[in-house]
């Protein structure tokens, strides 16, 4: 029972998200290309509703998001996003009313008994409320420094799948820190009420850190194919988030012989997550 509810606002979340990626990458392709970081580049999506669709499919998944990382351990609730890329691929079909072939149904099947197999091995465990500032400090400065070098690395190159990958890694450490700054906020508001939650730094951290994993995903969207960008979003917002959960917030996971099915969970889940993206299905922007 006490994996109930996490999970199934970590589920709610990772479909609206999926919704929110097809959605946002429809919008993305519709507005002049820029060479590089343009803050603008959300106003031209502003004024597209499909943009607008996505960005309240945002919202919903964050409120699911806040409230698994409420219920349940980061290293829980974070590799459930792994489903993102399966389900927006799901989604993107069913909107192009275009049948996917049996290798995705085959892939998409390999993702989801990967995640099992590695969640139930893996068994996370600890929910802890407080993290200390000297824990805090150099997750923090390790994230900017890996957002900024990931960034700069693909706003260099020219559109295409290396800077939509290099920008999809960006964005993943960027969600993957909000999440581990939005399960503190959570309890600071739940612990200590409404006043020290807008008083907190790490509300106002984790709306930075999502406005710029926003702005990112964007910018991914948009130098690439979906299946460029996705993969390395979904497998590394997952592997980041585990790792915050560890260090940060003293989470467990089993080890010893438990390993060795956790690494053939890993294995399914990158085979079918690397195939889902040479699969190379049709674009399902509208133009």
């Amino acid at each position: 029972m006490g994996f109930l509810l996490p999970v199934s606002f970590a589920l709610f979340a990772a479909l609206s998200n999926a919704l929110a990626t097809v959605l946002q990458r429809r919008a993305a392709l519709t507005v002049p290309q820029s060479e590089g970081f343009r803050f603008g580049l959300v106003l031209d999506l502003l004024r597209r509703p499909v943009w607008v669709g996505g960005i309240l499919a945002v919202i919903a998944a964050g409120v699911g998001q806040a409230l698994a990382l409420a219920t349940g351990a980061l290293t829980l609730v974070q590799p459930l996003f792994v489903l993102e890329l399966p389900l927006a691929l799901l989604i993107a079909s069913l909107m192009t009313r275009k049948h996917l072939p049996g290798v995705v149904w085959l892939a998409v099947a390999g993702v989801v008994a990967g995640l099992a197999v590695t969640l139930v091995a893996a068994s996370p465990s600890g929910n802890r409320t407080h993290v200390p500032a000297d824990r805090w400090v150099p997750a923090l400065a390790g994230c900017a420094a890996a957002v900024a070098v990931l960034a700069l690395a693909g706003l260099r190159r020219p559109p295409g799948r290396a800077r939509a990958g290099c920008l999809g890694a960006a964005t993943a450490v960027c969600y993957a820190l909000t999440a581990a700054l939005m399960k503190s906020a959570v309890h600071v508001l739940g612990d200590e009420g409404l006043v020290a939650f807008l008083t907190g730094w790490e509300t106002y951290a984790f709306a930075v850190s999502g406005i710029c994993a926003l702005l990112l995903l964007e910018h991914a969207m948009q130098a690439g194919p979906l299946v460029a960008s996705q993969p390395a979003l979904t497998l590394g917002d997952a592997s980041v988030s585990v790792a915050l959960g560890v260090l940060l917030y003293e989470e467990r996971l089993r080890a010893g012989w438990w390993l060795l099915p956790q690494l053939l969970g890993i294995t399914l889940i990158c085979v079918g997550v690397f195939a889902l993206a040479r699969s190379e299905p049709e674009d399902t922007a509208e133009t």
